[in-house]
């Protein structure tokens, strides 16, 4: 006979073994400088979804435009275990392991395609295995942030980097982003990229680069009224997990993570390709002046910047090579 006793503790016993699941539920935060509006954060949007849909007991915290840590703090968070994911990028990685300071290097990569059959194939998972050993940060998938280009407060007249001396130009801290700015013939002014909006509307600045669908999510078409297309830089960025937050996952968890942020991923670099064969015309229609200019002097300044200097001496050149050679 089941008593009412007996049948209270048989449903206290079910509820307690259905949310085993639920019980070993994982947060993820995700810390990003990305805008709301960008793809990059619409990505990650995407990969919540689908690792949550999975339903092996995740949950997911996007937060875009550095509203959880500031841009640049991200990575030691993560080491720290004071956050669980971030955005990393090769610049991040080269501050600890300046060997593979050279994917900073401007002009490097052809086109898109270039930089993912390098990061997607053997090179890229040699550099994975050797950021998560050395690092204790695991890359769980690669994205396409854009093709970069100067953009400017003021119009002025550039045919090479000659002509951009002087110009305060607004870039992240580290010095691979320094060297690149030495390309380009600017003054680098380290900046966090929430802060770029207004230095450029108070004249703090004179510019900054990103790839225009970062531009046009940052809203920076209103203080801005040329852009110059350098292409100075195919960036990539990496949906990254801290080493001791992604060990306690389980296997179906990591699984279903690895599987959302390629698919995340996807979706950034899809949306971004759409956005890059419209860009420079949608920049137009809001007033700004886009400028297509000859990269030889730009190309020709980035191999004089990257000869023999400090921040290149630490490069491995073998690995260089491998990069370049790459098809």
């Amino acid at each position: 006979m089941i008593t009412r006793r007996h049948f209270s503790a048989g449903l206290t016993a079910g509820l307690l073994a259905t949310p085993a699941l639920a019980q070993s539920a994982a947060t993820v935060r995700i810390s990003t400088a990305s805008p709301p509006a960008d793809f990059l954060t619409k990505g990650l949007e995407a990969f919540k979804a689908q690792a949550e849909a999975a339903n092996v007991g995740l949950k997911l915290e996007v937060h875009p435009a550095s509203t959880l840590f500031k841009q640049g703090a991200e990575v030691q968070a993560l080491q720290r275990g004071n956050l669980e994911m971030s955005t990393m990028t090769t610049f991040e990685v080269a501050q600890q392991l300046p060997a593979f300071g050279f994917f900073n290097r401007g002009y490097l990569f052809r086109d898109y395609t270039h930089l993912r059959h390098v990061f997607d194939g053997p090179i890229g998972a040699d550099y994975f295995k050797i950021v998560a050993d050395k690092m204790g940060i695991v890359i769980l998938s690669t994205a396409y942030l854009g093709t970069r280009h100067v953009a400017l407060a003021k119009k002025r007249a550039v045919k090479g980097p000659a002509d951009l001396a002087g110009a305060k130009l607004r870039m992240p801290a580290g010095p691979e982003w320094l060297l690149l700015g030495k390309t380009l013939g600017v003054s680098p002014v380290p900046m966090g990229m929430p802060e770029v909006y207004l230095a450029l509307k108070t004249g703090t600045i004179d510019g900054q680069e990103n790839p225009l669908s970062i531009f046009k999510a940052a809203k920076l078409y209103e203080v801005s009224e040329q852009v110059i297309l350098t292409a100075h830089m195919l960036q990539p960025v990496f949906f990254s997990i801290a080493k001791p937050a992604w060990d306690k996952l389980s296997p179906a968890q990591q699984d279903a993570l690895r599987k959302a942020a390629i698919a995340g991923a996807r979706y950034n670099d899809d949306s971004r390709l759409n956005d890059e064969t419209t860009a420079a015309e949608d920049v137009k229609a809001r007033g700004v002046a886009v400028d297509k200019i000859d990269l030889a002097p730009f190309r020709a300044a980035a191999d004089v910047a990257y000869g023999d200097n400090d921040v290149t001496a630490a490069w491995d050149k073998a690995w260089l090579k491998r990069v370049v050679e790459t098809a």
